[in-house]
């Protein structure tokens, strides 16, 4: 048995230890457990693979002063028993120093525990990919008949989290994420310049990812490139696929915190007087379209944290509320705004119900076609543009979200619902609540990968939208 599993260093007896030593009148501990398995490949040839192995503990203390609540908050890597003292006392002493947290609250308490707390964490290996390299293998020898070349990476990780506090929880979630990415590439009219393709999937374990049938798709998409057409900025009818609808919503997720919104500095924000929940939009219809944006911790194959793990505090985020639980949101129903991120301190403020943030977001809008059926829908009145995917977004106006972003990968002209070739990169200027408001159609939800996001969060199932007017604000030379 190794050292970080010997008596004392299981993840179950350091966050019971760290608790035994707190001298704080409050205390919560966190013991994340990770281990990661990588594949990466370039030129249809595998060049790196590994496993890691680590421990993060985050030591939160609270300590009850004559003006409030404060909060300490130490986080380190590689802990062993030996260094928990230091840690938890370097907490209290952050605590002392600080001021009275603004967003303090009793401890979440009771005396529930999971009932697996005590087994060791659960970890990865190579073994996770036994399925998936041979299937990849036979993608790099398509892929080199067909004259294209494979680069990318599959990246699977899983993080077990002990969370305990001294108000009795004592609590363990096991967080698996996969992700899959794959570039394909081949000779285009301008040798310094390859056409590209790419496709992404999100997975809990790797047995439902096909690299072969990606690679197939891939292939089609750089055939249809073969034909390239400039065209200029402008508003275009545009098909919008799940992971760029994702990337989008995702970001508007992140901001819609109650008390910015309430506190007039958001999208979210209502105009005119008032305050708390008065200022806010909710109950105003975002969408025409009956969209149902919503996160739910038993979403199949979406499967996240069913209680508040907080490693820090912030607008949408509370130590206080760590170990509250978690169940499902509906953030938008059937087209109107239903809930804000708050946490019990916000909630306070707002008058609005808790509604802590959860790590997955659906969109679900009834409809039943596939991007294909989509596609062959479009350009008859009119060019059409159909997106590969959306990257290096960034934020031009809180107040009413508007957010920049190239095209990436691949754009794809439809006329008399065929695409008919492949046309130059843009740069987009559009608001996520603005496109809501506008699509026209919602495609079939399925499970997708964000691009953009996709370091920070993998759980998504969207539909593909059409959008009448998309502004593509200036065309972009880049890749």
């Amino acid at each position: 048995m190794s050292a970080r599993r010997s008596r004392g260093n299981a993840p179950h007896e350091i966050v019971e230890r760290a608790l035994e030593l707190s001298r704080a009148d409050g205390c919560v501990v966190i013991a994340d457990e990770h281990s990661s398995a990588d594949l990466r490949w370039a030129g249809n040839a595998l060049t790196t693979n590994g496993v890691t192995r680590g421990r993060t503990l985050t030591v939160i203390a609270t300590v009850d002063g004559g003006q409030g609540t404060a909060s300490g908050v130490v986080s380190r890597s590689a802990v062993t028993a030996n260094d928990l003292e230091p840690l938890v006392r370097a907490a209290e002493a952050a605590a002392r120093e600080a001021g009275p947290a603004e967003d303090a609250q009793p401890l979440v308490a009771g005396t529930k525990a999971s009932a697996d707390f005590t087994d060791a964490p659960a970890e990865t290996s190579s073994d996770v990919f036994a399925q998936f390299a041979p299937a990849l293998g036979e993608s790099f020898r398509q892929a080199r008949a067909g004259g294209r070349e494979l680069y990318g990476f599959a990246h699977h990780g899983v993080v077990s989290s002990y969370l305990g506090s001294s108000a009795g929880l004592r609590l363990r979630h096991d967080q698996p994420t996969g992700t899959l990415e794959l570039n394909a590439k081949s000779p285009g009219p301008d040798a310094a310049a390859p056409r590209s393709a790419w496709a992404g999937r999100a997975t809990r374990d790797f047995r439902d990812v096909d690299p072969r049938e990606m690679e197939a798709e891939l292939a089609r998409r750089l055939g249809l490139a073969a034909r390239r057409i400039e065209l200029p900025a402008g508003r275009y009818e545009t098909l919008l696929p799940p992971t760029a609808v994702a990337d989008l919503l995702i970001y508007q997720m992140w901001s819609s915190s109650a008390r910015d919104a309430a506190e007039g500095r958001t999208v979210f924000s209502r105009a005119g007087e008032g305050a708390g929940a008065s200022r806010t939009r909710l109950g105003e219809r975002l969408s025409g379209l009956p969209l149902t944006l919503r996160s739910d911790p038993a979403a199949q194959g979406l499967e996240c944290a069913p209680f508040v793990l907080a490693h820090s505090s912030g607008d949408d985020a509370s130590v206080f509320d760590n170990g509250l639980p978690l169940t499902g949101t509906d953030w938008v129903r059937d087209g109107v705004l239903n809930r804000l991120l708050t946490t019990r301190h916000s909630a306070g403020l707002t008058g609005l119900p808790v509604a802590p943030g959860i790590d997955n977001l659906l969109l679900e809008g009834g409809g039943s076609r596939s991007l294909d059926e989509m596609v062959a829908a479009s350009g008859h009145e009119g060019p059409a543009l159909l997106l590969t995917c959306l990257w290096y977004i960034r934020e031009v106006d809180p107040a009413t979200l508007l957010l920049t972003g190239l095209t990436r990968d691949g754009v794809y002209l439809v006329e008399g619902g065929e695409v008919v070739g492949e046309v130059n990169n843009f740069r987009f200027n559009e608001s996520p609540v603005d496109l809501l408001a506008r699509a026209v159609e919602a495609g079939r939800t399925e499970r997708t990968l964000p691009r953009e996001w996709g370091d920070y969060f993998t759980r998504a199932a969207m539909p593909a939208l059409r959008i009448p007017d998309f502004n593509m604000s200036s065309v972009s030379r880049g890749v």
